[in-house]
């Protein structure tokens, strides 16, 4: 794609989109003038935020589906595809979230993680693929996290490993298609304040204090940044933009880095709810 790309009229599949960054994304792309299929496995937030589409005035397509369930995600996909004729867009956005000690989490709950995040993403991309190449057109976005590159203490290990897996599978899938007109962008974040992630399943203070320093991201910057990306064809997305100099210092010193992020002990921040601290404006 090139640079400053129109999103309005482009087919853009979402998973995971019914809460957090998924639905602030929705909404952008939406907002863009895009046709926003969306997925998620929720049933209690499928119609929440199917209500709120329609008294914002926003056109979205909302399905339930879990992403895990490689025929239900092919069937998704097709069912899209079979409405609209394309696919301009795929986010891999869906996540299943369980912070635990190796020792506390049950297998099954480590398992799912990667069967929501990894599997999940495989499926979808696979699905898009054909369709995309044959428009000769088309861009992936697969959204990993800080806790895929530098590993301390608190995140659980088995999502550390789930976001570990889509660093690396999205920066092959750059490799593969970097000839030919298809984009691939990889997001990383840091926390991300006022959703679900840290209102049902994380306990803020597995976050290191260190992290109470540094504003958390808002959903609707995601977003931003992610419409953004999609318009440029950037390759990467960070967020905050510093994260490049943090992956630096763990791969130069993982021990000295290791023992910074323990310094002042458990975070002391709410994140589960917005606050006057969240990053609202342009990340850029």
């Amino acid at each position: 794609m090139a640079a400053n790309v129109p999103l309005r009229g482009r087919v853009c599949l979402v998973t995971g989109g019914a809460s957090g960054i998924g639905w602030a994304l929705v909404k952008a792309l939406a907002r863009e003038g895009a046709r926003v299929h969306a997925c998620d496995v929720s049933a209690e937030n499928l119609p929440r935020v199917e209500a709120e589409a329609r008294g914002e005035g926003l056109t979205v397509h909302l399905a339930r589906c879990d992403v895990s369930d490689r025929q239900a995600t092919e069937r998704w996909v097709a069912d899209v595809v079979a409405r609209e004729g394309r696919v301009d867009v795929l986010v891999n956005n869906a996540a299943f979230i369980r912070w635990e000690s190796v020792e506390a989490m049950p297998v099954e709950d480590a398992e799912r993680t990667m069967r929501v995040g990894y599997d999940g993403m495989v499926y979808a991309t696979r699905a898009v693929l054909p369709h995309m190449r044959a428009a000769g057109s088309g861009h992936i976005v697969n959204l990993g996290s800080l806790v895929g590159r530098v590993f301390v203490k608190g995140p659980s290990a088995a999502y550390a490993a789930v976001k570990a897996a889509i660093d690396a599978y999205t920066q092959v899938l750059q490799i593969e298609l970097e000839d030919s007109p298809l984009r691939v962008t990889l997001v990383r974040l840091s926390a991300v304040a006022g959703t679900q992630f840290f209102g049902r399943h994380v306990d803020s203070a597995r976050m290191p204090r260190i992290a109470d320093l540094v504003p958390p991201l808002a959903p609707e910057v995601v977003a931003k940044a992610l419409v953004r990306a999609l318009q440029r064809g950037e390759r990467n997305v960070d967020l905050p933009r510093f994260l490049p100099a943090v992956y630096l210092l763990f791969a130069l010193a993982p021990g000295l880095t290791r023992w910074f992020a323990t310094v002042g002990g458990a975070g002391r921040r709410d994140y589960s709810l917005p606050r006057g601290d969240v990053r609202t404006g342009d990340p850029s």
